[in-house]
């Protein structure tokens, strides 16, 4: 679960786009497991995932067979193993960047809400540098992201609802019943409106504490 910090920044953020905070939380602590940032060469970083599969889309002839050949590339989903700890996550990124900067950035979730670089354009960033700043830079960096995902994304009232099977569905793609996202966020939605109403709601928002859904 995220430090009351956080829960506070969460909290405001959510609270000032229209989303309810508890649902905001929910989605956040499946999404990075309650955690903001990784210690990476001396540096606070977002936590990231990189997908070999968007990498390989985004390359082609000689850039795409040295890829392949590192095992950074690959046309299956899941086809690149995603290292455990972070610093190795940081590590295969890196590696990926000396082939294709922009590619490699692109082919990465960012942040606590887990979105990908590919979308920068999509979400109205001048580039992907400027999204990858955005969650670099700080961890309300990263709600942001979250959130204009989210609000692209036509998902607000989805969320505000608790149709976890419809909002997953859409954030997390087709195979979101096979782990189990719907369920998490279900489950991490009672805890999270447990927690708000024991605390005060953090920074004094309403918690709307109804029978989930999905």
């Amino acid at each position: 679960m995220f430090e009351k910090e956080t829960i506070r920044e969460i909290v405001a953020a959510a609270e000032k786009t229209g989303v309810e905070p508890a649902a905001l939380l929910a989605v956040a602590e499946v999404e990075c497991g309650g955690r903001t940032t990784a210690r990476v060469n001396g540096r606070d970083e977002p936590l990231i995932r990189f997908e070999g599969h968007y990498f390989d889309r985004r390359l082609a002839g000689t850039k795409q067979a040295d890829a392949r050949r590192q095992g950074l590339a690959s046309p299956k989903a899941g086809g690149v193993k995603n290292p455990v700890a972070q610093t190795g996550r940081w590590q295969l990124l890196a590696r990926a960047m000396r082939i294709d900067r922009n590619a490699a950035l692109e082919s990465v979730s960012w942040g606590l809400g887990q979105v990908m670089g590919a979308h920068w354009q999509w979400l109205g960033y001048a580039d992907v540098e400027a999204l990858v700043a955005e969650a670099r830079g700080s961890v309300a960096g990263q709600i942001r992201l979250m959130l204009r995902f989210i609000e692209k994304s036509s998902l607000v009232e989805v969320l505000n609802r608790h149709d976890w099977a419809g909002f997953a569905r859409r954030y997390n793609g087709p195979l979101y019943s096979k782990y189990a996202y719907d369920r998490k966020m279900a489950a991490a939605w009672k805890t999270y409106c447990d927690r708000l109403l024991r605390d005060g709601g953090i920074a004094g928002g309403a918690v709307d504490k109804t029978t989930a859904q999905g």
